[in-house]
């Protein structure tokens, strides 16, 4: 049997591409070094003209990447690499400059540059080599840094407004969380690129200006070397210094025209749906007038006397044959195109992932009438926007609930001024505004009363009237507590959103939160998820907690209780009532007044009668009480509750541990809005005040 590879030990094939992208840190820390090197030790001829072909080789890749990206941030690594670019190219230039004034000779590459291309020409060679140092200096590398100079203004400029898009984008339910976040950190790059490319358009402004100074040095310190040491005639001297130093220059200048060349390819890319070129001819070649027109100045030319008629002859033929095909696409007959049309919405109706995206429900919505659009619309005056996002920020502080995107809709089939507030695509509760009036409730201490328009207060049905607002003063002078129509409407959202927020809560929404802890507390967290409890698990418990409005914002502390207590029972009721007794001094804080719990409580003879009555099966454990029974109790609630109220203080019922579970299934839906606690959940430091006594 073989002995194994290496590649089948580590159980993944090896490729060249897989190894330079594992090692790449590597690979460029050396080759830094190395140029820096190269700058100081002499370079063999041929080592040089392998290097000189290299540098050709990274300045192709660098300008056909250029032209083939989408947008600037495709390349953004770009400003490093022309940094690394430059700093190679005046290390070959410094080991060319060395070769060339010791040895007289800088390698065949640089050689055949000053041979081949000038003709062997010094003088040809020299003003090629200024001329591309004056396309490159002035034309293109100026160009290139004002441009990056204007771009790096204008995006950090832009940069509030864009994120103000966003949020409001965001708000509106027009893109996810995700989605905007990864917008926020595309502005950010941006501004970071276009700053970057500012200060890097400098190395090539910088590059020229070496590559001219260079020339110089070689030229008149090889004339004297060639005359002083090397015993050349003075012509001798000249002619082989000069070719060599125009060599040098040309095959340095060609890889730094096609870098800046590429530099302002990407600085000067605006908004691009593709490529360089797809955007030249998508936006050149669409028009076909413009070729006709062409055609018929270039045929003018062509006769007219004493210019060459044949290029203009067959240019303006080209251009014609151009318009005539644009022409053709765009010429279809009514009928054609309707029937396209027809075709295409068929086709696109009856695709699987349009159908498919009927599908989806929006966690929470709010439709509003026409009436009420100027409440979103900002450029009226609208700060509903932010208010939804202060309500979201407020509930995680007070529930510890991520509320997800409220996606807002105006719906012209409602009344013009009313709402509807939809959760999973159901309707869960309705108000009517009145956009230039304010809402006045009485307090209970009123001292005239005012004339206005009868209305029910949304969040917590309290009777109220819509007033002018010129009426506002006088009826806060009155006693009324006076509101306007936007934070009516924001107030009733947030205590829809507090009485649902158990339906809010899923197990998507339940693995987020027990994600963000991991990041703190990773040991928590592995020791319950998923060895003890399931997300679905300790999603019920969260939202047994939040049905009674028990915040879950400190995760830890819950997750504690449940690692402690689910070894012995996996029902999410009784992990509730320990993850309760847990945050006593929370619950406590929300009831207690002072240092004074007033309250009702159970007489021991019917919590006796409740403990006896439990049933216990697979699927939990119910309440089995009679008819009669049940029906003495919830009267016996009422009539305390009522003599709790005309006292003023909130409807709160302190039981036994043991009992607290499973009155709470007998009154809640008898009772709503009933605080019902325990013993356990009460800091020992509080007084309690009994004010009465249920009993049946």
């Amino acid at each position: 049997m073989p002995a194994p590879t290496p590649d089948e030990l580590l159980g993944e094939p090896r490729t060249l591409g897989s190894l330079i992208q594992k090692y790449s840190d590597i690979i460029i820390a050396v080759t830094l070094v190395m140029i820096v090197i190269m700058m100081i030790i002499p370079l063999p001829t041929a080592l040089l003209d392998l290097l000189i072909c290299l540098n050709i080789t990274i300045a192709l890749i660098v300008i056909m990447s250029a032209i083939y990206n989408e947008e600037a941030l495709d390349l953004a690594v770009f400003p490093s690499l022309l940094l690394v670019t430059t700093l190679f190219r005046l290390a070959l230039n410094i080991s060319a400059t060395r070769l060339i004034l010791i040895n007289a000779d800088a390698g065949e590459v640089i050689t055949a540059f000053g041979n081949f291309v000038v003709g062997g020409n010094p003088v040809v060679g020299f003003i090629m080599f200024i001329i591309l140092v004056i396309i490159n200096f002035i034309v293109i590398t100026k160009g290139s840094e004002r441009v990056a100079e204007v771009s790096a203004r204008f995006t950090l400029d832009a940069m509030p407004g864009k994120q103000m898009a966003i949020d409001a984008d965001l708000n509106q339910g027009t893109i996810t969380d995700d989605e905007a976040k990864a917008r926020r950190e595309k502005i950010q790059r941006e501004a970071d690129f276009f700053g970057a490319m500012d200060g890097a358009s400098k190395f090539v402004k910088g590059d020229a200006i070496a590559a001219i100074i260079i020339m110089l040095i070689n030229i008149g310190g090889g004339f004297v070397i060639g005359m002083a040491q090397k015993d050349m005639a003075a012509i001798e001297a000249l002619q082989t210094y000069t070719l060599l130093t125009v060599g040098e220059g040309l095959v340095s200048q060609i890889p730094a025209l096609l870098i800046s060349t590429a530099t302002g390819i990407i600085v000067t890319r605006a908004a691009s749906e593709g490529n360089l070129g797809n955007d030249i001819v998508k936006q050149l070649f669409h028009n076909e007038r413009i070729f006709f027109i062409n055609t018929g100045v270039l045929l003018v030319l062509a006769i007219v006397p004493g210019l060459p008629g044949i290029p203009f002859f067959a240019l303006a033929c080209v251009c014609a044959i151009i318009g005539y095909n644009l022409y053709k696409k765009t010429v279809v007959t009514p009928e054609s195109a309707e029937e396209q049309q027809h075709v295409k919405e068929k086709t696109e109706a009856t695709r699987p992932e349009n159908i498919i995206s009927l599908l989806q429900v929006d966690p929470m919505e709010l439709e509003i009438g026409y009436s009420l659009i100027p409440l979103v619309d900002t450029g009226q005056g609208g700060d509903l926007l932010d208010r939804i996002v202060m309500i979201r920020r407020q509930l995680a502080l007070d529930l510890g609930l991520v509320v997800p995107t409220i996606r807002i809709r105006d719906n012209i089939q409602i009344k013009p001024n009313s709402y509807i507030i939809k959760l999973k695509g159901m309707e869960i509760a309705r108000g009517e505004l009145i956009l230039d009036h304010f809402l006045a409730m009485n307090s209970g201490t009123v001292f005239e009363e005012m004339q206005g328009i009868e209305t029910i207060e949304p969040a917590f049905g309290l009777p109220a009237l819509w007033i002018p607002e010129s009426d506002r003063e006088r009826a806060e002078l009155n006693g009324y507590t006076v509101v306007d129509a936007v934070s009516v409407l924001a107030t009733h959202l947030t205590e829809i959103i507090k009485q649902h927020a158990s339906e809010i809560l899923g197990r998507q929404e339940t693995q987020n939160l027990v994600d963000n802890l991991a990041k703190s507390n990773q040991g928590l967290v592995d020791e319950v998820v998923p060895e003890l409890l399931g997300i679905g698990e300790i999603q019920k418990v969260l939202a047994n907690l939040l049905n009674e409005r028990i915040s879950i914002r400190d995760m830890a502390t819950i997750m504690e209780v449940l690692a402690d207590y689910a070894r012995a029972t996996k029902d999410p009721e009784i992990l509730t009532e320990y993850v309760r007794h847990a945050m006593g001094r929370q619950i406590t804080h929300q009831v207690v007044q002072g240092n004074m719990l007033p309250c009702i409580t159970l007489d021991p003879a019917l919590e006796n009668r409740i403990v006896g009555a439990v049933q216990r099966t697979d699927h939990g454990s119910y309440v089995s009480l009679d008819p009669d029974s049940m029906r003495r109790m919830i009267t016996s609630v009422n009539h305390e509750l009522e003599k709790l109220a005309n006292q003023g203080y909130p409807p709160v019922v302190l039981t036994s541990p043991a009992v607290r579970l499973y009155f709470r299934k007998l009154v809640e839906r008898s009772v709503p809005g009933l605080t019902i606690v325990s013993h356990a959940e009460i800091d020992q430091s509080v007084e309690i005040q009994i004010l009465g006594v249920v009993r049946i």
